[in-house]
């Protein structure tokens, strides 16, 4: 990649950062369609995302992806947030155009994309998401229109609480719960781990692997193999890691940047090679 005076730069804002593969994606979708473009990640600290959000404007990025922590606490902070964005209460991409910042969600649209692909119908179903964050609030949205039930369950009760109160406003059919005792879990088609327990070694484990009915699907939003992927798959549960769901959302977020669609599957294999 060949850096210019002209080169637009995007980047991701998180605490921590180190972990992200979002630049991997991004620089060689860039790359591939010959965008004078690059992708660069910020460690930015909670207290300092005020600063960082400015820094958007003051430095001309075109736009930049919001990951854990900041996906709810930077809204007030921007100039505009999309309607989905609104109601999801969180926002994950940011763009700026003429120093306007405009701020929208991808992430549950990118989740439901990743289960189209993998022919996984929500219809019918009950889910649970464990965690009350961003990501969750992203996904809730769009599964709580399309699943039988959805159950929340997460370690701070008031942010379960009200989550699943904002999705239930929302939601015509008004079928989603909060759940605090996370033992009764085997009448869920699909566990969903939104938390970022799984990303140091030493997490503990977001549920009871010995809960687990092999015929369940989980799916952690952490684009490794987690040792809550590596131990429901040893129990023969259908398993599916956040790749899949980081290149859709990433593939949106790369659209509203640029304008162009980018190819998918130079996203997945960049991806894929980084994460091996």
């Amino acid at each position: 990649m060949k850096i210019t005076g002209h080169t637009k730069i995007t980047g991701i804002f998180g605490y921590p950062i180190e972990h992200t593969l979002s630049p991997v994606m991004h620089n060689a979708a860039f790359e591939n369609l010959g965008l004078d473009y690059c992708y660069v990640p910020f460690l930015v600290l909670p207290d300092d995302l005020p600063y960082a959000v400015k820094s958007i404007r003051a430095l001309n990025l075109r736009g930049v992806n919001i990951t854990i922590p900041h996906k709810e606490k930077v809204m007030p902070l921007l100039d505009e947030i999309k309607e989905e964005a609104s109601i999801i209460g969180a926002v994950n991409t940011i763009v700026n155009t003429n120093g306007k910042l405009t701020g929208y969600n991808t992430d549950g649209i990118g989740f439901i994309q990743s289960l189209t692909e993998k022919n996984i119908s929500l219809e019918g179903k009950d889910i649970l998401i464990i965690g009350a964050g961003g990501a969750a609030r992203a996904i809730g949205y769009y599964i709580s229109q399309k699943a039988k039930s959805l159950a929340i369950s997460g370690r701070t009760q008031y942010k379960v609480e009200n989550l699943v109160k904002d999705l239930n406003r929302f939601n015509k059919n008004k079928n989603v719960i909060s759940l605090e005792d996370v033992t009764d879990i085997k009448k869920y088609h699909m566990i969903i781990n939104t938390t970022p327990l799984g990303l140091k070694g030493n997490d503990p484990l977001p549920l009871d692997i010995g809960l687990l009915r092999k015929d369940q699907i989980v799916y952690d939003l952490i684009y490794k193999k987690t040792p809550l992927i590596q131990k429901a798959t040893e129990k023969g549960c259908l398993t599916l890691d956040g790749s899949e769901m980081l290149i859709w959302q990433g593939a949106l977020s790369f659209e509203i940047w640029t304008g162009k669609k980018p190819d998918i599957a130079v996203m997945r294999s960049s991806l894929l090679a980084a994460i091996r």
